[in-house]
């Protein structure tokens, strides 16, 4: 069976964004070493879930870049050709490459990906999809970008108790620990 995995990035204080949106405290000098992690931690999807809100920036950004000669690159090519499924309650088409919009439920469009064949299934989005998954409990995998930076306030991811399992830690020397967690 197919797992779902997160990928997100958080301040120390478990925030993904300050109270207004804003993401300019995450760390992005990653080295090879994290590139790597990152690479080795998407290899094994064949498909993305993305809220409506993060894929408006998100698909046009990795075509930006694998169009772009200087940052091109075989990561931007697996982000842009990655079929993509968008969860929306406005949105009623999408004219982006590779996505699609789901048409059921959350929870029985996610159960119906997991028994498809195929390898595992990212999730990057915003705090009110990911929070959705994570209520649902939908989430198999939790990779947890730590940052080194305290917001104070800001959006959240968990709205209520939960409780994980920790598989491992990673630090690198750019000061992101990675959390992985499984549910």
């Amino acid at each position: 069976m197919r797992k779902v995995k997160l990928q997100m990035q958080l301040s120390i204080d478990g925030f993904i964004a300050g109270p207004q949106g804003e993401m300019d405290w995450m760390t992005w000098d990653w080295d090879d070493e994290i590139k790597n992690y990152v690479q080795e931690l998407t290899e094994p999807v064949d498909c993305i879930l993305l809220g409506r809100v993060l894929a408006q920036g998100f698909i046009p950004a990795w075509t930006g870049r694998l169009a772009d000669p200087e940052t091109a690159d075989s990561f931007a090519r697996k982000m842009v050709d990655t079929p993509k499924i968008i969860f929306s309650k406005t949105l009623e088409s999408v004219d982006w490459d590779h996505t699609t919009l789901a048409e059921s439920d959350l929870a029985d469009e996610i159960a119906q990906l997991k028994q498809q064949p195929g390898k595992d299934i990212m999730v990057y989005g915003g705090s009110n999809f990911v929070s959705n998954l994570i209520q649902q409990g939908l989430i198999d995998e939790f990779h947890l970008f730590i940052n080194p930076a305290a917001l104070g306030a800001g959006m959240t991811i968990f709205k209520e108790r939960t409780q994980l399992k920790l598989v491992k830690s990673t630090t690198f020397s750019c000061g992101i620990v990675v959390l992985h967690y499984t549910a």
